[in-house]
């Protein structure tokens, strides 16, 4: 049985009110808002049974509009990168919303993570929507999503699906910061993880794929359990302060593909990832700094975790990538992915 609770709602400075709806299934707790599709507390239990919130998150609106950590929210159009804010297809090319650098990151400055979502809920979870219109930051056609939020068992199911009136490439991933020793904790570095990619994409200086290479003997190379503690260690690592990287799966539509697991010794948590999407991001937090969070607190760089499964970056500047980005116009993109929380 869930439980599920419309919480009060928040003034949102921009007009109108944010919704609250908390999902309870007596394993696994859920407070969503309809700001950005955000996740914004997570609870489990750990190793003496005792539940706590998991991820990090902000007390107000005001809050979650001034970071820009993308905290708990839905980024999309395009998740992750697309070189210099620009793509074409078939003869047609197309500027987006530079905000990173060169690079169109998670959709532009005003993406899905700012929007409206509207919400409802289901027997098992919740249902939100939201649609952009053609040539919102730039990219083309437009798009109407649909979320579901569902709670079974010790899972949390995200499953997302994208339709689009032109062509237009859709990534759409969940940026939860996950700290399985509880929200309040300061630090990633007792954090453990394990990845079953057998590839990664190497970066150029501003965070855009320039091939695709084998894990295995790299610093990359998460295939056996390993500490967050090599953030800081590892050469590889340096010039993003830590792991911030995609590691590629091979993967089909239809399956799901178990990704790998985090988890802390300290309190016996562990997170375990499947997804159909070809690409995950692993990343440690490592530029959080700054970021106003629960009770005021200023966030740390290296005080979680993001695991984000999407499609590859700047894959729809560059087709040898795996996966098809660009959905054709009368399309549909499909995202699920599976957070199975447990303990150690």
């Amino acid at each position: 049985m869930i439980q599920i609770t419309a919480l009060k709602p928040w003034q949102d400075p921009r007009g109108g009110q944010i919704e609250r709806i908390r999902l309870d299934n007596g394993k696994v707790a859920v407070e969503v808002l309809s700001l950005g599709g955000i996740i914004r507390k997570l609870s489990t239990a750990d190793k003496h049974g005792e539940h706590q919130n998991i991820v990090l998150g902000c007390d107000s609106v005001a809050d979650y509009l001034a970071q820009q950590a993308y905290l708990g929210a839905i980024a999309g159009r395009y998740s992750n990168r697309i070189a210099n804010g620009k793509m074409s297809y078939q003869g047609t090319e197309y500027q987006l919303d530079v905000n990173q650098a060169t690079n169109c990151l998670h959709g532009g400055a005003d993406g899905f993570h700012l929007k409206q979502w509207q919400m409802q809920p289901l027997e098992d979870g919740v249902r939100l929507t939201v649609t952009s219109p053609d040539g919102e930051m730039g990219f083309p056609g437009n798009c109407a999503v649909q979320l579901d939020y569902r709670l079974e068992g010790n899972n949390l199911l995200i499953e997302i699906e994208a339709t689009v009136d032109k062509a237009c490439p859709i990534s759409l991933t969940q940026h939860s910061y996950f700290n399985l020793e509880g929200a309040s904790s300061k630090t990633n570095t007792q954090h453990q993880i394990q990845v079953e990619a057998p590839q990664y994409l190497p970066m150029n200086d501003v965070g855009v794929p320039i091939a695709i290479n084998s894990v295995t003997g790299s610093d990359l190379d998460l295939s056996q359990t390993t500490s967050f503690s090599v953030q800081t260690e590892r050469g590889a690592l340096t010039a993003t302060n830590g792991f911030d990287h995609c590691y590629v799966l091979q993967t089909t539509p239809d399956n799901l593909v178990r990704f790998g697991c985090l988890s802390s010794p300290l309190s016996g948590r562990t997170m375990t990832i499947y997804t159909n999407q070809p690409g995950v991001q692993v990343y440690g937090a490592n530029f959080l700094e700054g970021a106003i969070g629960f009770n005021g607190e200023v966030y740390q760089s290296h005080q979680a975790v993001c695991i984000e499964p999407q499609m590859l970056p700047d894959s729809p500047n560059q087709p040898a990538l795996l996966g098809n980005a660009w959905i054709p116009a009368g399309g549909t993109y499909r995202h699920v992915s599976r957070y199975e929380f447990g303990t150690l």
